[in-house]
Protein backbone atom coordinates (compact mmCIF):
# COMPACT_ATOMS: atom_id res chain seq x y z
CA UNK A 1 0.00 0.00 0.00
CA UNK A 2 1.58 3.22 -0.97
CA UNK A 3 1.28 6.04 1.77
CA UNK A 4 0.27 8.79 -0.95
CA UNK A 5 -3.57 6.21 -1.11
CA UNK A 6 -4.57 6.45 1.79
CA UNK A 7 -2.10 9.29 3.98
CA UNK A 8 -4.36 12.05 3.90
CA UNK A 9 -7.31 9.99 5.30
CA UNK A 10 -5.10 8.68 8.04
CA UNK A 11 -3.03 11.56 9.12
CA UNK A 12 -5.10 12.42 11.88
CA UNK A 13 -4.62 9.11 13.30
CA UNK A 14 -0.61 9.28 13.72
CA UNK A 15 0.28 9.59 16.66
CA UNK A 16 3.50 12.46 16.91
CA UNK A 17 5.10 11.11 20.34
CA UNK A 18 4.40 7.53 19.14
CA UNK A 19 6.41 8.32 16.15
CA UNK A 20 8.92 10.09 17.67
CA UNK A 21 9.23 7.28 20.65
CA UNK A 22 10.68 4.96 17.68
CA UNK A 23 12.41 7.56 15.87
CA UNK A 24 14.47 7.62 19.12
CA UNK A 25 15.16 3.88 19.15
CA UNK A 26 15.33 3.36 15.46
CA UNK A 27 18.49 6.70 15.42
CA UNK A 28 20.06 4.22 18.32
CA UNK A 29 19.49 1.01 16.35
CA UNK A 30 20.94 2.06 13.47
CA UNK A 31 24.46 2.57 14.68
CA UNK A 32 24.37 -0.60 16.06
CA UNK A 33 23.47 -1.89 12.61
CA UNK A 34 26.65 0.02 11.30
CA UNK A 35 28.62 -1.53 13.49
CA UNK A 36 27.55 -5.14 13.22
CA UNK A 37 27.99 -4.93 9.49
CA UNK A 38 31.77 -3.55 10.05
CA UNK A 39 32.21 -6.97 11.63
CA UNK A 40 29.87 -9.12 9.39
CA UNK A 41 32.68 -7.34 6.70
CA UNK A 42 35.58 -8.19 8.89
CA UNK A 43 34.66 -11.55 9.02
CA UNK A 44 34.54 -12.06 5.02
CA UNK A 45 37.87 -10.46 5.06
CA UNK A 46 39.63 -12.16 7.06
CA UNK A 47 42.72 -13.83 6.45
CA UNK A 48 42.71 -16.57 8.30
CA UNK A 49 38.75 -18.23 8.16
CA UNK A 50 37.44 -17.50 11.50
CA UNK A 51 36.54 -19.96 13.43
CA UNK A 52 32.64 -21.40 12.88
CA UNK A 53 31.95 -21.20 16.72
CA UNK A 54 32.56 -17.22 16.31
CA UNK A 55 30.28 -17.25 12.91
CA UNK A 56 27.78 -18.73 14.26
CA UNK A 57 27.73 -16.20 17.56
CA UNK A 58 28.07 -13.26 15.40
CA UNK A 59 25.40 -14.36 13.31
CA UNK A 60 22.87 -14.83 16.64
CA UNK A 61 23.90 -11.58 17.76
CA UNK A 62 23.13 -9.86 14.01
CA UNK A 63 19.33 -11.68 14.69
CA UNK A 64 19.01 -11.02 17.86
CA UNK A 65 19.50 -7.06 16.74
CA UNK A 66 17.26 -7.44 14.65
CA UNK A 67 14.55 -9.14 16.64
CA UNK A 68 14.78 -6.29 19.27
CA UNK A 69 13.70 -3.81 15.86
CA UNK A 70 10.65 -6.06 15.65
CA UNK A 71 10.07 -5.89 19.30
CA UNK A 72 10.24 -2.03 19.46
CA UNK A 73 8.12 -1.96 15.80
CA UNK A 74 5.52 -4.20 17.19
CA UNK A 75 4.79 -1.74 20.50
CA UNK A 76 5.02 1.06 18.20
CA UNK A 77 1.95 -0.80 16.26
CA UNK A 78 0.14 -1.38 19.26
CA UNK A 79 0.09 2.34 20.31
CA UNK A 80 -0.11 3.35 16.75
CA UNK A 81 -0.17 1.58 14.08
CA UNK A 82 -0.93 3.94 11.21
CA UNK A 83 2.77 5.36 12.33
CA UNK A 84 4.22 2.03 11.93
CA UNK A 85 2.14 1.65 8.19
CA UNK A 86 3.13 4.59 7.02
CA UNK A 87 6.49 5.50 8.55
CA UNK A 88 7.50 9.49 9.09
CA UNK A 89 10.80 8.18 10.17
CA UNK A 90 12.02 6.90 7.01
CA UNK A 91 13.28 8.90 3.98
CA UNK A 92 10.81 8.66 0.29
CA UNK A 93 13.24 6.41 -1.15
CA UNK A 94 13.15 4.10 1.35
CA UNK A 95 8.67 4.19 1.23
CA UNK A 96 9.64 2.83 -2.04
CA UNK A 97 11.01 -0.69 -0.64
CA UNK A 98 8.03 -1.04 1.55
CA UNK A 99 5.89 -3.79 1.21
CA UNK A 100 3.40 -4.19 4.20
CA UNK A 101 5.57 -2.38 7.02
CA UNK A 102 9.03 -4.07 5.86
CA UNK A 103 10.95 -5.56 3.01
CA UNK A 104 9.12 -8.44 1.21
CA UNK A 105 10.54 -11.73 3.39
CA UNK A 106 11.00 -13.15 -0.52
CA UNK A 107 14.32 -10.50 -1.00
CA UNK A 108 16.08 -12.66 1.43
CA UNK A 109 16.22 -15.59 -1.77
CA UNK A 110 17.69 -13.09 -4.44
CA UNK A 111 20.03 -12.41 -1.70
CA UNK A 112 21.23 -15.76 -0.77
CA UNK A 113 21.42 -16.05 -4.68
CA UNK A 114 23.69 -13.10 -5.40
CA UNK A 115 25.93 -13.71 -2.61
CA UNK A 116 26.13 -17.58 -1.80
CA UNK A 117 27.77 -19.18 -4.67
CA UNK A 118 29.07 -22.84 -2.99
CA UNK A 119 25.07 -24.22 -2.28
CA UNK A 120 24.94 -27.69 -2.25
CA UNK A 121 22.07 -30.05 -4.11
CA UNK A 122 20.55 -30.28 -1.08
CA UNK A 123 20.76 -26.82 0.04
CA UNK A 124 19.14 -25.32 -3.28
CA UNK A 125 16.31 -28.10 -2.47
CA UNK A 126 15.36 -26.60 0.92
CA UNK A 127 16.02 -23.33 -0.45
CA UNK A 128 13.47 -23.82 -3.14
CA UNK A 129 10.65 -25.40 -1.49
CA UNK A 130 11.03 -22.77 1.41
CA UNK A 131 10.93 -19.28 -1.36
CA UNK A 132 8.14 -21.42 -2.85
CA UNK A 133 5.93 -21.89 0.70
CA UNK A 134 7.09 -17.81 1.55
CA UNK A 135 5.77 -16.61 -2.02
CA UNK A 136 2.20 -18.71 -1.24
CA UNK A 137 2.14 -16.70 2.27
CA UNK A 138 3.30 -13.54 0.96
CA UNK A 139 0.13 -14.09 -1.67
CA UNK A 140 -1.88 -14.53 0.93
CA UNK A 141 -1.28 -11.26 3.21
CA UNK A 142 -1.63 -9.35 -0.41
CA UNK A 143 -4.86 -10.89 -0.50
CA UNK A 144 -5.57 -9.38 2.83
CA UNK A 145 -3.88 -5.66 1.82
CA UNK A 146 -6.44 -5.77 -1.06
CA UNK A 147 -9.57 -6.27 1.60
CA UNK A 148 -8.01 -3.35 4.05
CA UNK A 149 -7.49 -1.09 0.45
CA UNK A 150 -11.54 -1.90 -0.81
CA UNK A 151 -12.14 -0.92 3.02
CA UNK A 152 -11.05 2.39 2.89
CA UNK A 153 -12.94 3.48 0.00
CA UNK A 154 -16.25 2.44 1.95
CA UNK A 155 -18.68 4.55 2.35
CA UNK A 156 -19.07 4.99 6.06
CA UNK A 157 -15.08 5.24 6.29
CA UNK A 158 -14.87 8.04 3.77
CA UNK A 159 -17.89 9.63 4.92
CA UNK A 160 -16.78 9.72 8.64
CA UNK A 161 -13.19 10.83 7.46
CA UNK A 162 -14.66 14.06 5.41
CA UNK A 163 -16.61 15.37 8.35
CA UNK A 164 -13.60 14.45 10.51
CA UNK A 165 -11.79 16.36 8.38
CA UNK A 166 -14.28 19.67 7.49
CA UNK A 167 -14.36 19.33 12.06
CA UNK A 168 -17.95 18.86 12.22
CA UNK A 169 -19.03 18.21 16.05
CA UNK A 170 -19.66 15.06 17.15
CA UNK A 171 -17.61 12.97 14.54
CA UNK A 172 -14.33 12.36 15.80
CA UNK A 173 -16.40 9.38 17.95
CA UNK A 174 -18.14 8.56 15.28
CA UNK A 175 -14.60 8.27 13.18
CA UNK A 176 -12.76 6.06 15.69
CA UNK A 177 -15.73 3.98 15.71
CA UNK A 178 -15.59 3.09 12.47
CA UNK A 179 -11.32 3.29 12.52
CA UNK A 180 -11.56 0.64 15.48
CA UNK A 181 -11.55 -2.85 13.40
CA UNK A 182 -9.07 -0.86 10.66
CA UNK A 183 -6.89 -0.35 12.99
CA UNK A 184 -7.21 -4.16 14.22
CA UNK A 185 -7.15 -5.33 10.90
CA UNK A 186 -3.76 -3.57 9.93
CA UNK A 187 -2.16 -4.50 13.29
CA UNK A 188 -2.45 -8.04 12.55
CA UNK A 189 -1.40 -7.63 8.82
CA UNK A 190 1.77 -5.99 9.91
CA UNK A 191 2.26 -8.17 13.01
CA UNK A 192 2.13 -11.35 10.36
CA UNK A 193 3.89 -9.84 7.76
CA UNK A 194 6.94 -9.39 10.53
CA UNK A 195 6.03 -12.56 11.60
CA UNK A 196 6.68 -14.32 8.05
CA UNK A 197 9.97 -11.79 7.89
CA UNK A 198 11.35 -13.72 10.81
CA UNK A 199 10.51 -17.10 10.54
CA UNK A 200 12.01 -16.64 6.54
CA UNK A 201 14.97 -15.06 7.39
CA UNK A 202 16.07 -17.83 10.49
CA UNK A 203 14.67 -20.89 7.99
CA UNK A 204 17.11 -19.77 5.87
CA UNK A 205 19.85 -19.00 8.52
CA UNK A 206 19.16 -22.98 9.08
CA UNK A 207 19.84 -24.00 5.90
CA UNK A 208 23.06 -22.10 5.84
CA UNK A 209 26.66 -22.71 6.76
CA UNK A 210 28.00 -20.69 9.12
CA UNK A 211 30.28 -18.54 6.42
CA UNK A 212 27.35 -18.44 4.22
CA UNK A 213 25.45 -16.75 7.05
CA UNK A 214 27.79 -14.12 7.31
CA UNK A 215 28.04 -13.35 3.30
CA UNK A 216 23.97 -13.42 3.21
CA UNK A 217 23.74 -11.19 6.34
CA UNK A 218 26.24 -9.09 5.65
CA UNK A 219 24.20 -8.41 2.07
CA UNK A 220 21.49 -7.86 3.92
CA UNK A 221 22.56 -5.17 6.22
CA UNK A 222 24.26 -3.52 3.71
CA UNK A 223 21.65 -3.29 1.32
CA UNK A 224 19.06 -1.63 4.34
CA UNK A 225 22.24 0.88 5.65
CA UNK A 226 22.96 2.01 1.50
CA UNK A 227 19.08 2.15 0.91
CA UNK A 228 19.20 4.43 4.14
CA UNK A 229 22.13 6.60 3.35
CA UNK A 230 20.86 7.43 -0.60
CA UNK A 231 17.54 8.20 1.04
CA UNK A 232 19.01 10.66 3.25
CA UNK A 233 21.36 12.11 0.86
CA UNK A 234 18.31 12.85 -1.92
CA UNK A 235 16.50 14.38 1.02
CA UNK A 236 19.16 16.69 2.09
CA UNK A 237 19.71 17.98 -1.80
CA UNK A 238 16.01 18.25 -2.30
CA UNK A 239 16.67 20.30 0.91
CA UNK A 240 19.50 22.70 -0.10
Amino acid sequence: MAAGSTGGILSTSTSGSNAGAFETFLESWLVRQEHYLDELLSAQRASNDPSDDYLRDLTARVLSHYQQYYEEKSKAAQRDVFSVFFPPWFTPLEHTFLWIAGFRPSLAFRLVTDVVFDLSKEQIHRITRLKEETRMEERALDDELARIQESLAAPPLLAAARRAGRGEEGEPANFNGVMGPLRTAMGTLVGNADSLRRNTSARVVEILTPPQNVRFLAAATLLQVRIRFWGLKREAERLS
